[in-house]
């Protein structure tokens, strides 16, 4: 069982896509990189805290790979966009991985490196050691599940068939 951090927009939507993946064994969302303890969204919504919205995620590494964790993020994201997907602007919308073993450090560089062709645009997803991780409020866990005709703006048409739960 491993854990990686992933940032791609609103995190409503990033957390139900990988909760339907095969391999996920949880995900969480909250708030990582913050400039402060146990930010609540309203702190984090006015920037200043520098925290991302973010999803742990923690899979099952004989399952799914690491590699094809990142491609799904890169499938749900626009990662040549700075602060910006799809209508969420601001700091906290920022795309990112953060992870918390140097060992994937690697991994991430390479799967980005060779994505780096594909876009006309440079690539701004974050790559950084996973600073801190807090919770978000309960409301926010699982919210798509909760209010499934919530606001997404990610694609769930883009998981393939065999590569869901």
């Amino acid at each position: 069982m491993k854990k990686i951090v992933v940032a791609g927009g609103c995190f409503w939507g990033v957390e139900e896509y990988y909760r339907r993946c095969r391999g996920i064994i949880s995900t969480k969302v909250g708030y990582a990189q913050s400039n402060y303890e146990n930010p609540s969204y309203e702190m984090v919504k006015t920037g200043d805290t520098q925290a991302v919205e973010a999803v742990m995620v923690e899979y099952d590494e004989q399952t799914i790979t690491l590699t094809k964790i990142l491609e799904h993020l890169f499938r749900m994201i626009d990662p040549t966009s700075l602060n910006k997907q799809k209508e969420d602007i601001g700091t906290q919308y920022r795309t990112g991985v953060y992870y918390e073993n140097k060992e994937d450090l690697q991994e991430i560089i390479e799967y980005i490196d060779s994505k780096k062709g594909e876009y006309q645009n440079v690539i701004v997803v974050e790559v950084n050691k996973l600073s801190n991780f807090y919770n978000a409020e309960d409301y926010h866990q699982e919210y798509l599940v909760k209010n499934p005709t919530g606001y997404c703006h990610v694609d769930f048409s883009l998981l393939k068939d065999d590569e869901k739960k």
